[in-house]
């Protein structure tokens, strides 16, 4: 069981870091979110239904726990001002001036952030959301729609982003 998981771990871990990523703004923080989901995962893997379940079980805790990280008052680490240096992705890559993006993006609601990375960096539909959520897929457009008024209303808004 250790060896599946293991393999698991290989497969989509990069993926939980970009994630856990793009929702903190901080690749630490982020590690941190996903060694702590992939801790409540492989604990919780045998009364999951199979081995495919592991990616959205995994998925669902790290939002959830960002989600619920975010509700505290206090905090033990302070997040970055500034992005690292880091490779990214072609969607990220598309947007033209990402300097105005982070800064903006961190200061949605956290309901907010995790659905637009989830939906436009991660190119879930809003059930994936909804169910990684544990929401509404109304409650997803909801939110969509507010994060991209909010991000809109901070920052000029590239050619081609998503109205």
């Amino acid at each position: 069981m250790e060896d599946e998981f293991g393999q698991f771990v290989a497969a989509h871990g990069r993926a939980l870091c970009r994630t856990a990523y793009l929702l903190t703004g901080d690749w630490q923080a982020g590690e941190d979110l996903v060694q702590e989901a992939l801790t409540i995962t492989y604990l919780r893997r045998r009364r999951l239904r199979s081995d495919a379940a592991l990616e959205p079980y995994a998925r669902k805790v790290l939002l959830s726990l960002f989600i619920s990280s975010r509700r505290r008052r206090w905090r033990r680490e302070l997040p970055f001002a500034d992005v690292p240096d880091q490779a990214a992705n072609d969607q990220l890559a598309a947007v033209g001036d990402r300097s105005g993006l982070w800064p903006a993006l961190l200061r949605l609601s956290a309901q907010q952030r995790a659905v637009l990375v989830l939906r436009y960096f991660e190119g879930l539909t809003e059930a994936d959301i909804a169910a990684a959520l544990d929401c509404s897929p109304g409650a997803v457009k909801t939110h969509a729609a507010r994060g991209l008024e909010r991000l809109r209303k901070s920052m000029a808004v590239p050619e081609g982003w998503p109205t």
